[in-house]
């Protein structure tokens, strides 16, 4: 079975206009950075909805380092709108599947940074659940597409892997910062214990991505690296816990190894099981 889709393209309309209405979508998604970034006269992330998503807003929130990633994931995500634009790519079985849902995220991450600049946590947690879901099954869908090649393979994995990563862990910060908004208390003496609780579920979540991809780096990377900013703000912030530090950093360890783990068993897998698994997806 051939592993590599066919390019070209399919003449109908929508195949011209479909790659461009991604494209708008990106850039919906890069002017809303903009605004979450403050540039553009919005409110910072840090300083809408209260403060509650700031470093020290919680004791689940990542270390203020830890957004630097949107610079890697924006990059990838203009990236792949340009080249995707290509001949080459346009007509992709892959990039056909993937544009609706990968607008989708876009269009998502840009209403997610509307709403926290109206304090609307809730809301926001809401937005954040749903482009949680639709990376998972954006991701599903690059595991599960033959590619032109390599680049493709690299560009879209990459890209969306990190994005659901690091998507991963912002929606326990987000979560974690509207129950504190809510005046949610835990009994005293067991905030340790159920922070520690909750990172634990953060990293089954990245033990399962490990083997339900087979070890894909980028998710485990993001994801980690999310992780390691929380214990990094537990250690250097306003909400100091050497104990949630050691849990997150224990978490994040256990990330990476599941990752590695799994990518050494696919390794070892022959091909065609691979391909099996995967509905003939080349890796």
């Amino acid at each position: 079975m051939s592993t590599k889709s066919q390019p070209g393209g399919d003449p109908s309309s929508s195949s011209v206009v479909a790659p461009w209405l991604y494209a708008a979508t990106v850039a919906a998604a890069i002017v809303g950075a903009f605004l979450g970034s403050g540039a553009l006269g919005g409110t910072p992330i840090k300083d809408a909805a209260g403060g509650w998503l700031s470093a020290d807003g919680t004791v689940l929130a990542p270390g203020t380092g830890a957004f630097s990633i949107w610079s890697v994931i924006y990059a990838g995500l203009v990236l792949h709108a340009v080249i995707q634009l290509l001949p080459a790519w346009r007509g992709s079985t892959l990039q056909r599947r993937l544009r609706p849902w990968a607008a989708a995220s876009a269009l998502l991450n840009a209403a997610w940074i509307w709403v926290v600049q109206w304090s609307q946590l809730l809301l926001s947690v809401v937005v954040i659940a749903v482009l949680l879901a639709v990376l998972a099954r954006t991701f599903i869908l690059i595991l599960r597409t033959p590619t032109t090649g390599r680049t493709e393979r690299l560009v879209v994995g990459i890209t969306f892997g990190l994005y659901l990563g690091w998507v991963s862990v912002a929606t326990v910060a987000n979560m974690s910062a509207l129950l504190a908004s809510r005046g949610a208390r835990a009994p005293e003496g067991t905030t340790t214990v159920l922070a520690a609780a909750v990172l634990g579920v953060a990293a089954a979540i990245g033990i399962t991505l490990a083997a339900k991809t087979g070890g894909r780096l980028a998710p485990a990377a993001a994801l980690a690296w999310g992780l390691a900013w929380i214990a990094m703000g537990r250690l250097d912030g306003g909400l100091q816990s050497v104990p949630i530090a050691w849990a997150a950093g224990a978490a994040a360890a256990l990330v990476v190894l599941a990752a590695l783990v799994f990518r050494l068993r696919e390794a070892r897998t022959p091909r065609h099981q691979v391909a099996g698994r995967r509905g003939g997806a080349a890796r």
